[in-house]
């Protein structure tokens, strides 16, 4: 009998230990209704430095054989992406949405704490439509000002998808930048890489 409890134990520790460390988190509206994939952002949305037609959303839409909205605008940051949500984004009867905003923030030195509240707002409005959402976070290592953990506070937050770094194996590559901050059209296609792997199992 000692050894049947024993052996309970053991096992239900073991499960916690999976569920801890192995188990998926949990993502909010992870069977999202609505009819568009849409991306949101700045330049790297709406392919600065990329040829024509070779901008991330192009190249994703290629991937997965469906058409992909691109609603990036150049210089934009999380306060006037949030003025354009509704007729960009919510609008559009949104299914899964892929955000890549915060760099403008970053570069413009916005606080922190402000592109947080912005970029929750504008997370939680699309996943109120029952939209997946996507965010393509930015670590920069010494001038990133806290903004790779506001990343992934926000999207722990909302139960949002995260990639921590989009930037990661592209920046300062110049074999994949069009300029220090834009990649070109190989380096967009690794951004389209890496949202592809993030909306796979969603799609």
């Amino acid at each position: 009998m000692k050894k049947s409890i024993v052996f309970i134990l053991i096992l239900l520790v073991l499960l916690a230990g999976y569920r801890f460390f192995f188990a998926r988190p949990t993502v909010r509206n992870a069977a999202p209704r609505g009819e568009n994939i849409i991306c949101f952002g700045d330049s790297l949305t709406s392919g600065t430095g990329a040829s024509e037609n070779m901008d991330y959303p192009s190249q994703l839409s290629s991937m997965i054989s469906t058409p992909v909205i691109n609603a990036g605008v150049p210089g934009d940051t999380t306060v006037t992406a949030t003025a354009r949500l509704e007729e960009d984004v919510l609008s559009k009867s949104p299914r899964m949405v892929l955000i890549t905003l915060g760099g403008n923030d970053l570069k413009n030195r916005s606080s922190t704490e402000a592109a947080y509240q912005h970029l929750k707002e504008i997370i939680v409005a699309i996943q109120d439509q029952g939209a997946l959402v996507i965010v393509g976070g930015i670590s920069i290592p010494f001038w990133g000002r806290g903004f790779g953990a506001m990343y992934q506070k926000v999207c722990r937050e909302t139960q949002a998808l995260l990639i921590p770094n989009i930037f990661e194996g592209i920046m300062g590559d110049k074999r994949l930048m069009s300029d220090a901050i834009h990649p070109n059209d190989r380096g967009y296609a690794l951004m389209a890489q890496k949202f592809h792997q993030a909306m796979k199992p969603y799609l």
